[in-house]
């Protein structure tokens, strides 16, 4: 099953957001939050509370176990353009940006770590040289 939450409109550059998201993307939900726990960046914040949001729609609020961030990403929004005073009475304009933030969380594909490990194919043939 498949939850997703978006925050639209929110004063953060998509730039700035991407940098996080990076570090959560294809990650299970637990490792996400540790990791958005110490981030030590501002955009930290609300990713974490649009992944919790996304966990909530799962219906695992408590219990994030086989949950896993399955896409994340944002897209730019609308500029708010600015003028800042500049140099000899001119302005200089100031662009800030705003972002759209979607996480997509599953429990499809969630394994505990250990792969298998591949078996030979039967119908091989080794040929033997002198």
């Amino acid at each position: 099953m498949e939850a997703k939450a978006t925050a639209k409109f929110v004063r953060y550059t998509p730039r700035k957001v991407n940098q996080v998201l990076t570090l959560i993307r294809n990650k299970k939900v637990e490792k996400a939050f540790e990791i958005l726990s110490f981030l030590p960046k501002s955009s930290a914040t609300l990713v974490e509370k649009v992944l919790k949001s996304a966990t909530a729609n799962a219906g695992k609020l408590n219990d994030f176990s086989g949950l896993k961030v399955k896409e994340a990403w944002v897209a730019g929004g609308p500029i708010l353009k600015r003028m800042r005073p500049g140099p000899q009475g001119r302005g200089m304009p100031v662009k800030k940006r705003t972002a759209h933030l979607t996480i997509v969380v599953t429990d499809a594909g969630v394994s505990d770590g250990k792969r298998k490990k591949k078996v030979a194919n039967k119908n091989t043939v080794e040929i033997k040289t002198k």
